[in-house]
């Protein structure tokens, strides 16, 4: 094991740097000039008590909490494994609430909870390729959640003039502090209580093409070459699980 992996064992250690990682999120938000596109469409939800599903890449996680209105309840689906650990407890500093579970652990009780959620009138965030990818490629439990939940899912992201795509699988991508940056809202995606495998899958690649499609936007706005999501096989399935 690793000497950061070691001290990332410690509480006191996982706490002091999920603390670190929240304040330099707020910096970033503080010291840039950000806007927003499109944030008339979850506004029209919040606005109505209209539940919704946020989805957005793994790799544009960072500066998603500024994205949300602080007065509306939110838990995001995130994995068990410790990276897992890491956002639940830095997002927690937002006021952003947690499902635990993934693909292949506790994946059939996050859906439960999530849709439970959804039903009781909360938003739910899930990141659509995470945990571990392929990059920029949607799995197919988010469109399981809106279907069983009847809530639309709405797909967002973000970009920065000034930042850097780390050599992860994801591409993460750390914007620096007083950068220009943006962040753009899609439309909703509904899925039907009676969608069938092939309408489910239709909704899949119809939510990695906006997701993709506002991604590349918001790179376009801050003059950033897009990322491109990963190759797959054609005739590869989609896979299952959906936590960041």
């Amino acid at each position: 094991m690793s000497p950061v992996k070691r001290l990332l064992r410690s509480d006191a250690v996982r706490r002091a740097v999920c603390r670190l990682g929240a304040l330099y999120i707020r910096f970033v938000r503080w010291t840039g000039r950000w806007q927003t596109v499109g944030g008339d469409v979850p506004r029209h939800r919040w606005d109505a008590g209209e539940p919704f599903i946020l989805a957005f890449w793994h790799g544009r996680l960072l500066m998603m909490p500024h994205c949300w209105d602080p007065a509306k309840p939110i838990h995001m689906l995130i994995s068990e494994h410790r990276d897992g650990r890491l956002i639940a407890d830095t997002v927690a500093h937002f006021g952003i609430e947690t499902v635990t579970g993934s693909s292949s652990k506790g994946g059939a009780g996050a859906l439960r909870a999530m849709v439970k959620h959804l039903k009781a009138g909360h938003c739910v965030g899930v990141t659509p390729d995470g945990p571990r990818g392929p990059r920029m490629r949607a799995t197919e439990g988010i469109i399981a959640t809106a279907r069983l939940s009847g809530a639309p899912i709405i797909p967002a992201t973000y970009s920065a003039a000034a930042g850097r795509n780390l050599g992860s699988w994801d591409r993460f991508l750390v914007a620096w502090p007083f950068t220009r940056g943006v962040i753009v809202w899609g439309e909703p995606l509904s899925v039907d209580k009676d969608a069938d495998a092939d309408a489910m899958e239709t909704a899949r690649r119809t939510l990695e093409e906006r997701l993709n499609a506002i991604t590349a936007e918001a790179d376009r706005l801050c003059g950033r070459t897009p990322v491109e999501p990963a190759a797959v096989e054609a005739d590869a399935p989609a896979p299952g699980g959906a936590p960041a």
